[in-house]
């Protein structure tokens, strides 16, 4: 599994990464890229950043509320995503805040989700000494709250009480927050909710979205109207325990009630605070949910810094409607080293705030440091990456060993136990490179002012540079930042609620994108949409289909419908070969069969999409 990193400088201060279990070699990127990375046996290429935006921080949506904190994930509606000309580029975000604005305690802030139209224009010639201005733009278009599977009750960005759950019919027990009045300081009858911290995003076909929460950690599917259907509950390792029992509190006391105590502040065993389901990602079949904690249990080495390396991933087979718990592995988090610290405790975990499913069991993460950037007291962020792990070779630990009631998968002191195989890592994008990040007018480290990069970004989304299929391997990764709804003109409680946030500081909600090459032939599968196609016995679509193109077969296609807009069928595709078609085993590439069955293939894809696809656009 050998891999070899090419990186094109070191962040300030000397940045330490370790991504064992596998060694780097380093040497300086060329004229070409910035940076390229193989892992596993498949390169990938980071070729420039391409592109910086913002929405300034006291924007509003449309129930008077600020919009913040959306970067902390995001989705990319890939059907939406067009090239309108060159260099130019439109389609739709939904952008995901977390719990509100909570700098000075938690409020019942309602969770939702929000819409918005994307444009890139293309800056190829901006340079540092010549920079690009802002070439990202978001155009708000809508909001969606979240409610209880009631369909009425807003849930609530309040932190969860320390014991107890509410309880909906053919649902798991589900954490709870009480509050008083109106959950403002005002009169009225009080409450109780579903507490949120959204930090992961799916979009699915038709218009719903999975949603992960730190508080839980729990899984939640909402429909497109925002009504919770479905919930995923951990298995017991992952569950937050106080005193002998589940407690789902994070110990973030109310704004309106800073004096509530937790005892113990952090839970003895099972997710540590606010280090929850931090990264959701969905397989391009769409029948796999991947969950990944932000860092380790507080058995396994956390929540101390040094020690929080191996973090569990959770895999949910969700092909049946009915989610199951699959399997569960174990990726080590890349370490960085503090120089403001004390050499004992220099050494420190970067959590992650993302991960997005590439293909064949790679993923994106993106992990970093905290305390740096914009509005905090270190403007120079030393560890802030989009990186790549492989979990081909990964021990699976899903079972009774390790999923009970405070088993652990490493000691207190972050040691992971014999026989266990964690994921690959290999690192990939720097954020913090200001010989990228000058060509755009931004800049880590520095003076603090608008331009520097806010310190949490935690959103990975991926669209072609072709404006199709990615078919030429080559991509854009947009990343969000969270600004924690920091504003010196901010909104909550639909308007009703005037905030200032005491840092003094307003964060705008800010935009990079990056453009990479993925490995050759293994552009991230999506629910690929074909139209029916009809025809003769040697171009018949039905269960199965064999593609001559590079004399590889394609398998295993089954039809199902999708109500996202028109009904379609999807087609799925796998790699085994069987003997339903033998007639198109034989179709050889670049012959008349082949260009046929080509030729209708692209009319299926162009229908739906309404794109204009030609047969040399296609290589497989």
């Amino acid at each position: 599994m050998a891999h070899i990193l090419v990186t094109a400088l070191l962040a300030a201060f000397g940045a330490f990464a370790s991504a064992a279990p596998n060694a780097h070699l380093g040497k300086r990127a060329n004229a070409t890229f910035v940076n390229q990375e193989t892992c596993n046996g498949k390169t990938y290429t980071y070729e420039n950043l391409a592109g910086y935006g913002f929405l300034p921080s006291d924007s509003r949506d449309k129930y008077g509320d600020t919009i913040g904190g959306i970067g902390s994930s995001m989705a990319l509606d890939r059907s939406a995503w067009k090239k309108t000309g060159d260099g130019q580029y439109t389609g739709i975000l939904w952008g995901l805040p977390d719990r509100g604005w909570n700098t000075e305690g938690t409020t019942n802030f309602h969770p939702r989700v929000h819409k918005f139209t994307v444009s890139l224009t293309l800056a190829p010639n901006a340079t540092v000494s010549n920079p690009s201005k802002p070439n990202v733009a978001l155009k708000y278009l809508d909001t969606i709250l979240f409610t209880a599977p009631d369909g009425v009750t807003l849930c609530t960005g309040l932190d969860a009480d320390a014991t107890g759950f509410i309880s909906y019919p053919g649902f798991p027990d589900l954490p709870v927050a009480t509050f008083t009045g109106d959950g403002w300081g005002g009169p009225g009858n009080g409450g109780k909710a579903i507490p949120i911290d959204s930090e992961g995003l799916v979009l699915n076909s038709d218009g719903s979205f999975w949603v992960s929460d730190e508080y839980g950690p729990y899984v939640y599917l909402f429909d497109p109207t925002g009504k919770m259907i479905k919930a995923i509950r951990p298995n017991d390792a992952i569950l937050p325990r106080r005193n002998g029992t589940v407690s789902f509190s994070a110990n973030s006391p109310p704004l309106l009630d800073p004096k509530r105590v937790v005892i113990p502040g952090d839970p003895s065993s099972g997710r540590n605070n606010n280090q929850g389901f931090e990264g959701l990602t969905i397989t391009g079949d769409g029948r796999n949910l991947y969950v990944l904690l932000q860092s380790a249990l507080n058995q396994e080495g956390g929540p101390a810094k040094q020690t929080n390396r191996y973090a569990r991933l959770v895999k949910y087979d969700i092909s049946s409607g009915t989610p199951r718990y699959a399997r569960e592995f174990v990726v080590p988090l890349p370490q960085w080293t503090d120089p403001t610290s004390s050499p004992a405790k220099a050494l420190k975990t970067a959590a992650q705030s993302e991960i997005f499913h590439i293909q064949d069991g790679q993923f994106f993460i993106l992990a970093r440091d905290s305390g740096s950037g914009h509005g905090q007291p270190i403007s120079t962020s030393i560890y802030r990456h989009i990186d790549v792990f492989d979990i081909a070779s990964a021990t699976d630990i899903k079972g009774g060993t390790y999923d009970g009631p405070t088993s652990a998968i490493a000691s207190s002191a972050g040691v992971l136990k014999a026989g266990i195989t964690p994921a690959t890592y290999c690192p990939f994008i720097d954020f913090n490179l200001n010989s990228q990040l000058n060509r755009f007018g931004v800049h880590n480290g520095g003076p603090q002012d608008q331009f520097l990069l806010n310190e949490k970004w935690e959103s990975i989304g991926l669209v072609p540079v072709d404006g199709k299929i990615g078919d030429d391997d080559e991509w854009f990764i947009f990343s969000l930042s969270d600004n924690d709804f920091v504003t010196q003109n901010g909104f909550q409680n639909f308007g009703m609620y005037p905030y200032h946030d005491a840092s003094g500081y307003n964060l705008d909600n800010q935009i990079l994108v990056f453009q990479i090459k993925l490995p050759e032939h293994s552009r991230p599968k999506v629910l690929f949409v074909i139209g029916l196609i009809t025809g003769d016995t040697k171009t018949q679509f039905g269960s199965q289909l064999y593609s001559a193109i590079d004399g590889d077969p394609i398998e295993s296609i089954t039809r199902r419908q999708n109500t996202r807009a028109v009904d379609r069928a999807i087609f799925e595709i796998d790699t085994n070969v069987t003997s339903d078609a033998p007639e198109l085993a034989n179709v050889s590439k670049g012959g008349p069969d082949h260009q046929g069955l080509l030729e209708l293939i692209i009319q299926g894809i162009n229908g739906p999409f309404h794109t204009n696809l030609a047969a040399n656009d296609c290589r497989d």
